[in-house]
């Protein structure tokens, strides 16, 4: 979250694991975007736990994506569709509008292209044999796609750790003091069709995630 700018510590994880926030009593939590950042995205990493058990459980990877997507999209805004920042009706499907990523110079695809792409994408995903390739490239993939307003980093990531997982890699966080080497690589992949360098940025970012598992 913090890759995204959200102000997180350990004392708002706890708050928000623990459930002690009700923005319906609590004035203050209706203005606390990172409370409700934090809360959406800890309801999707339980979804995506969820997903990660089913294909440990010899489901195919590919096809659980495909099939628990938009629950993952769906519980990162829910906390704000709870607070009326959000329809509900927003969540369902891809964006209706053209994004733009700030400073990149990647423009991501129109919408009317969207479906097209993301069924190639799940394709993809299905047919590639090897974990760690559906890993980087689901994740580099998804986020040149962009299917969504927002909250497409943080779904590209939980891709790419359910990929990982499928192969028996480690769950790999992107620390937020390499934020601008990650964008610097993912920019490289996405304007210049670069992906070694975030291929190996992302494997160095697994070593470390492996050796402080161990510690």
């Amino acid at each position: 979250m913090s890759i995204e700018g959200y102000e997180v510590d350990e004392e708002l994880i706890q708050q928000v694991s623990k459930n002690n926030w009700n923005p319906d009593l609590n004035p203050g939590h209706r203005k606390a975007r990172d409370i409700l950042a934090a809360r959406g995205y800890y309801e999707a990493r339980v979804e995506v736990r969820n997903s990660i058990e089913k294909i440990l459980g010899i489901e195919s990877p590919g096809p659980t994506i495909e099939l628990d997507l938009q629950k993952w999209y769906r519980k990162l805004f829910g906390p704000s569709v709870k607070v009326n920042i959000l329809r509900e009706e927003d969540l369902y499907g891809y964006r209706r509008n053209q994004v733009f990523i700030r400073g990149s110079r990647h423009t991501p695809l129109p919408r009317e292209a969207l479906l097209d792409a993301m069924e190639a994408f799940f394709e993809c995903l299905s047919g590639e044999p090897h974990a760690a390739v559906r890993a980087i490239l689901g994740h580099f993939f998804f986020v040149y796609i962009h299917p969504y307003m927002d909250g497409n980093g943080r779904l590209g990531r939980f891709i790419m750790n359910a990929m990982l997982a499928s192969g028996g890699y480690p769950w790999t966080i992107i620390q937020v003091k390499n934020r601008v080497t990650y964008f610097a690589a993912l920019e490289s992949a996405s304007v210049s069709g670069d992906v070694e360098s975030f291929t190996c940025f992302v494997a160095r970012e697994m070593k470390r995630s492996s050796n402080d598992s161990e510690d």
